[in-house]
């Protein structure tokens, strides 16, 4: 995690260094999630959102370095006995992506993703203690361009840690644990 934050601290130096090459922008949207894992294939999905900021550091001509930090609305809808329940959880979400510009206009994205969790309610009751404070993803998407300073982003992350309180032994007990799967379509503004 450590090389994580330092890294991302590298990059926005490099940014600040060469800030004629770096733009700064707000971006903000809707979120589709639920949870992906073994035990969670019914887990049906909830819809947030998400806010945030970032940073475009033009690396070379049609390559950038993007790190954002963004206010994240995640969850799932689950089932028991009891019948449905909402599991929903807020994040601090700091992605690294690589933008690629294919033309002026489009664009495509990949890159990992650290979350912390600020906040966890099941029916308005706090579960905090049930989930673990920090989640690691993968992105990738793409974008459209409208204007140099104006664009939309459909991007989806895959989570690649367990995010319930527990520890997992082995390769069955992970690729059954609930991990974090978040479709998204934001807007951004670049000044």
């Amino acid at each position: 995690m450590k090389r994580i934050i330092l890294t991302v601290l590298a990059i926005m130096a490099f940014g600040f260094a060469n800030a004629q090459q770096t733009r700064f922008g707000v971006k903000g949207g809707l979120n589709v999630t639920t949870f992906a894992g073994g035990n969670y294939w019914d887990a049906k999905s909830l819809v947030g959102f998400q806010l945030g900021g970032f940073a475009e550091i033009k690396i070379i001509e049609r390559l950038s370095i993007q790190p954002e930090v963004l206010f994240s609305t995640q969850g799932a809808k689950l089932e028991d006995s009891f019948g449905d329940f909402d599991t929903k959880l807020n994040y601090i979400n700091v992605p690294v992506l690589a933008k690629f510009y294919i033309t002026k206009q489009f664009t495509v994205e990949a890159g990992p993703q650290l979350g912390f969790l600020v906040s966890a309610k099941q029916e308005g009751n706090d579960v905090k203690d049930s989930f673990k404070s920090v989640d690691t993803g993968f992105n990738f998407g793409a974008g459209y361009n409208f204007t140099d300073n104006v664009s939309v982003d459909l991007r989806y992350t895959v989570g690649l840690s367990n995010i319930a309180d527990y520890d997992v032994n082995d390769t069955e007990e992970y690729f059954d644990s609930p991990k974090n799967s978040v479709l998204a379509l934001t807007l951004a503004y670049k000044f």
